[in-house]
């Protein structure tokens, strides 16, 4: 039985992955030459502790407020896009508190489900990809954000989840080397981190001897449909048969459904990282800036990488540099020390994440192609859910009962 991934970041990878390992002959097709994509330049968390979704009260209100700013954590490039005004409506719809509620279990159980999967994948022989559980900071500055700290502490440890407040001499102690001026922070012990770039590779090595077959630098034109399935997938230079198709072209799908005449509510949200190695800026533990939306991640031993931002844009909009300045603006009014020069164009690491419109990736079959699954839409969760994903992709393609409960994951929910 043949299958053919769409997509080679760390979702079609993963995919392929689990499905060659229950029996399928894998082709990963991919526009690219798999050696560069979204999952690349993240900042390497595997973190069940993000159980919130992207649309939550207030960020619309929030989101306003940052337009004025070009080096805002959150910024919406204003263009006329009827699929950006599509997602944007329904992005408002979800950004409610019921809604945050109920994604809360589905988001921890595949982040938990995710990291038990690269907890195995670590423990193979010569797969090393600098995976380390010390946990995640999230700090913040402003005492006004004591209450809602608390209250995120409160929240993780209802879902089961190891979690703590630490107020700013306890953190302090955490970092002895690294002066920081923050309030406080919680503590997400039950959080993890790797070397993403390490991972792919190690991952791709991994596939080549196990005969999965990569196509790169194709494009997805088309497909040929018969009796309600996918029988061929045709690309910009040639065709392939498929038994099963599985979609995991991140921001580009909403393009890839709509090849099946399938509406996706879908928006691009870019993101930018540096990463230093060898540099003199040191951190023990992983962090997140609570009020700059920043991540920092000390990885694979001598690397440090500063990341962020959310600018929803099209994808063909040159890089916006004033974005990285605001990440590294953050960086020094929580780490005083760390004064970092703008770096070089050519330095400067961004990509764009599959937005879903409710913040919940989208897994799952299509009812009217019983052949085809979905699996994008995980917005800046893509690394962090990975495995997972690729494990229920593998599961649905053999009819097998999921490792949990995908329902609100449904492509079809909008």
């Amino acid at each position: 039985m043949k299958c053919i991934v769409i997509g080679g970041g760390i979702i079609g990878l993963s995919s392929a992955y689990f499905l060659q390992q229950s029996g399928w002959e894998v082709t990963v097709i991919d526009k690219g030459d798999f050696s560069n994509n979204c999952s690349y330049g993240n900042a390497g968390y595997v973190c069940p502790s993000h159980f919130v979704p992207m649309a939550t009260p207030g960020i619309v209100r929030q989101g306003l407020k940052w337009m004025l700013d070009t080096q805002s954590p959150f910024y919406v490039k204003p263009r006329f896009s009827l699929g950006l005004l599509d997602w944007g409506m329904k992005f408002m719809r979800s950004a409610n508190a019921a809604h945050v509620e109920r994604s809360a279990v589905p988001l921890r159980d595949i982040a938990i489900l995710s990291k038990q999967l690269y907890e195995n994948w670590f423990r193979q022989p010569g797969f090393d990809f600098g995976y380390e559980e010390k946990g995640l900071l999230d700090m913040f500055r402003m005492p006004e954000n004591e209450a809602h700290a608390h209250h995120s502490v409160e929240k993780a440890q209802e879902l089961g989840l190891d979690a703590e407040y630490l107020n700013a001499a306890q953190v302090q102690a955490m970092e002895p080397q690294t002066e920081l001026n923050i309030h406080g922070a919680v503590y997400f012990k039950c959080d993890a981190h790797l070397y993403p770039n390490k991972l792919m590779f190690n991952l791709l090595e991994l596939l080549h001897e196990r005969k999965v077959r990569f196509i790169p630098n194709e494009t997805v034109t088309g497909f040929e449909q018969h009796n309600g399935k996918i029988s061929k997938v045709t690309t910009n230079k040639g065709t392939y048969d498929s038994d099963m198709v599985v979609i995991a072209t991140g921001s580009w799908s909403r393009e890839m459904a709509a090849k099946l005449s399938v509406k996706l509510p879908m928006a691009a949200g870019r993101g930018y990282s540096v990463t230093y190695e060898d540099a003199p800026y040191k951190l023990n533990h992983p962090a997140i800036l609570m009020e700059g939306r920043v991540a920092i991640t000390p990885m694979d031993g001598n690397k440090i990488r500063f990341g962020g931002t959310m600018e929803i844009t099209s994808l063909n909009a040159p890089p916006n540099m004033d974005r990285v300045k605001g990440i590294l603006k953050t960086v020094q009014q929580y780490i005083p020390a760390y004064n970092i020069p703008m770096p070089p164009k050519e330095q400067v690491w961004f990509g764009y994440r599959p937005c879903s419109a409710d913040g919940l990736p989208y897994i799952g079959r299509l009812s009217r192609i019983s052949n085809c699954i979905l699996a994008t839409g995980h917005s800046m969760l893509g690394l962090s859910l990975g495995a997972g994903t690729g494990k229920l992709v593998s599961e649905l393609a053999n009819e097998q009962t999921p490792s949990m409960n995908i329902k609100p994951f449904s492509p079809e929910r909008f």
